[in-house]
């Protein structure tokens, strides 16, 4: 359970300082970036896997570069299902699904959670 909270306030903490960073994203405050990081979540555990499967012929040609367009539907779909987290273009999607990885990659090693 404890690890369960550790890896949601790292998320929220990620979405938080990507947001911050980035034009073209918003994000109404704390607990819209909770929820956020709870929708990112949920959408990369249980959607994510199936459009991977769905996209693994053009993965494989694009030499796995696909998983970045992905990656930024993730982003635009958890922004049409969150009030209050806006993401203004595709474009802006696409450098906010790069720098919250590599934020949450950061911050992951500095807590030592997975």
């Amino acid at each position: 359970m404890l690890n369960l909270i550790l890896n949601l306030v790292v998320a929220t903490l990620a979405v938080l300082i990507s947001d911050y960073l980035l034009p073209g994203v918003t994000i109404n405050g704390l607990t819209t970036a909770v929820i956020t990081a709870i929708v990112l979540g949920l959408l990369n555990t249980f959607v994510r896997p199936i459009l991977q499967i769905i996209a693994l012929p053009i993965s494989i040609l694009t030499l796995g570069l696909f998983a970045l367009i992905i990656n930024t539907a993730m982003v635009v779909a958890a922004g049409a299902l969150v009030p209050g987290f806006v993401v203004e273009s595709f474009l802006s999607a696409f450098f906010f699904s790069i720098l919250l990885s590599i934020v949450s990659a950061v911050l992951n090693m500095l807590t030592g959670s997975k």
